[in-house]
């Protein structure tokens, strides 16, 4: 987004210059979706697991320790948002993580920041 706007206070140029690369505001919408995807505690533990591993609802479900009428409903939102994808084998569907860019930069960045915020050996309390 190029914006010749010139500042109220003008500080310096460094300002102007964010200003010339700030994200348009339908962009900051899909980031603050697909944010808001993993925002969840329970849909961003399923998508790790997804990440990790194809899985059908029941074994999500125990893995999880939730009902898999709640593993259903946020695998809904995560497959709505194109973060993972299923498969039908018989009467069984298996989920895992769409082999997209988004949902692998995503499975990164969940990687890093566990990695940051969660240091092995530390309290995770």
């Amino acid at each position: 987004m190029s914006v010749s706007k010139k500042l109220p206070h003008g500080h310096d140029q460094t300002s102007e210059h964010i200003m010339e690369h700030l994200p348009g505001p339908e962009d900051i919408q899909t980031v603050a979706g697909l944010m808001k995807q993993l925002g969840d505690p329970s849909r961003l533990r399923i998508f790790w697991i997804l990440c990790h591993v194809e899985e059908c609802v029941t074994d999500i479900a125990a893995m999880t320790d939730m009902t898999s009428p709640a593993v259903s409903h946020h695998l809904r939102i995560l497959k709505s948002s194109g973060l993972i994808v299923s498969r039908r084998e018989g009467k069984e569907m298996y989920y895992k993580a769409a082999d997209s860019d988004i949902s692998q930069r995503l499975h990164h960045a969940v990687e890093e920041i566990m990695e940051i915020s969660c240091p092995k050996g530390g309290s995770h309390d």
